[in-house]
């Protein structure tokens, strides 16, 4: 038989090992190896740059176009039907997009509005980078027929009636336009583009310019548009700091579990990493088309369009030189594995920006982590996709899920940037 010493030792032991559970579940979120540490600051808010300059665009910094950009921005007016602004899927109050699964303008579109958050930082714009700078991505939509729906002859018009004076004291004298047609451009209806060949070169180049001038101004407002810092951002800084009892005041242990998945087993940060959980790159994740819209080639289509476009870096729109638009001289533009490739958007504030995917394919986030876990290719065009089986369980999805929902946070924009101007 054991004798009372041998059972109060035993009794210790036990105690012991409780108190060390205990102590392991209490702290074990915040204990994160080197590497690991090393991984969470580069995901870290407090890791983001200083906003980069934009050499194509010379007033991207100047305020006087960041306050004229902002009112084009929710100008109605500057529409065929003088309903739809950039405001109109791009809303402040829903993180500057719309929260359908195609963005509705005068039409409706094949794809979804991506945030303008944090766009400063990227290279590459749209769904598939047909553009490649803030003032080019802003110009696109204005004479898309299923989204302003109309052309630059009529912009040059609105600017000369409404902002004459804000245009003139930042870009200089305005060049005339009262003797031109009101409705001119290089797209949308035969008669437009024969009014608008029929002008001569030169009053196309004016037009052009102001047109040009319309989407530095707008994107110079964007700039100042970026993301906050969030619980997760909060979380990581006491990590760093190694202030382990303020780190298991702010995730709970579903969302820490969340986060070791998430830069971990999970391969999220092969696409969303860095401080905008994005790698502003393309890949194709085997999303399914949608039946009732055109084949969306993605990147492959959106290569060949940013090299043609008039737009571009290489341009004489653009305030760069050759040697600033490395992004565009040595882009991969051409190849099979282009196909369907899109741009993996931000994840800060993901859970409240759905439906996901380019054209909405996905509700929630379940059925986006369910689409990684089981990688059905042959849901994709071509039964080709990047993704592999993560082979998950329910429970690890719904932390990943849990941990998605930390990187929620406000706007990091003074309050006069985040409304209608009067």
């Amino acid at each position: 038989m054991m004798n009372a010493r041998n059972i109060f030792c035993g009794l210790l032991v036990l105690v012991g090992m409780l108190l060390l559970i205990s102590a392991c579940s209490a702290f074990g979120g915040t204990r994160w190896s080197e590497e690991e540490k090393s991984k969470l600051r580069t995901l870290w808010i407090g890791s983001l740059p200083p906003l980069p300059t934009d050499p194509s665009n010379k007033y991207a910094d100047d305020e006087r176009a960041a306050a004229l950009g902002q009112k084009l921005f929710f100008d109605t007016r500057f529409s065929s039907n003088g309903k739809v602004a950039c405001g109109t899927c791009h809303l402040p109050d829903n993180f500057f997009q719309d929260g359908i699964p195609l963005s509705r303008g005068v039409g409706t579109t094949d794809r979804r509005a991506m945030t303008l958050i944090g766009t400063a930082y990227s290279p590459w714009f749209f769904w598939d980078g047909r553009k490649d700078s803030q003032w080019a991505q802003a110009l696109g939509p204005m004479e898309s027929p299923v989204e302003h729906g109309s052309n630059r002859t009529y912009y040059a018009h609105l600017i000369d009636r409404y902002y004459r004076a804000e245009y003139e004291a930042i870009f200089g004298a305005m060049p005339e336009v009262s003797h031109l047609p009101l409705l001119a451009g290089s797209v949308q209806s035969p008669e437009v583009i024969a009014a608008w060949e029929a002008m001569s070169a030169g009053d196309r180049e004016n037009i052009t310019w102001i047109y040009v001038n319309m989407g530095k101004s707008i994107a110079a407002y964007e700039r100042h548009l970026a993301p906050g810092a969030s619980r997760f951002d909060q979380y990581v800084e006491a990590v760093l700091n190694s202030d382990i009892k303020t780190a298991n005041t702010i995730l709970t242990s579903d969302e820490v579990a969340g986060l070791r998945l998430f830069i971990g087993e999970a391969n999220c940060t092969d696409c969303h990493n860095g401080p905008l959980f994005t790698n502003n790159d393309f890949h194709n994740t085997g999303v399914p088309a949608v039946s009732n819209l055109p084949v969306d080639m993605g990147r492959a289509k959106g290569a060949q369009q940013v090299l043609a476009d008039e737009f571009n870096c290489l341009s004489i729109y653009s305030d760069a030189e050759p040697e600033d638009c490395a992004e565009l001289r040595y882009m991969v533009s051409e190849g099979h594995e282009l196909e369907r490739q899109f741009k993996p958007p931000s994840l800060r504030n993901v859970a409240a920006r759905g439906p996901y995917m380019h054209a909405g394919q996905f509700t929630t986030l379940e059925e986006v982590l369910d689409h990684y876990n089981a990688a059905p290719s042959t849901l994709a065009a071509h039964n080709h996709s990047e993704l592999e089986p993560l082979n998950l369980t329910k429970n690890e999805i719904t932390q990943i899920i849990a941990f998605l929902k930390t990187l929620d946070s406000p706007i990091n924009a003074e309050t006069q940037w985040l409304v209608a101007p009067k």
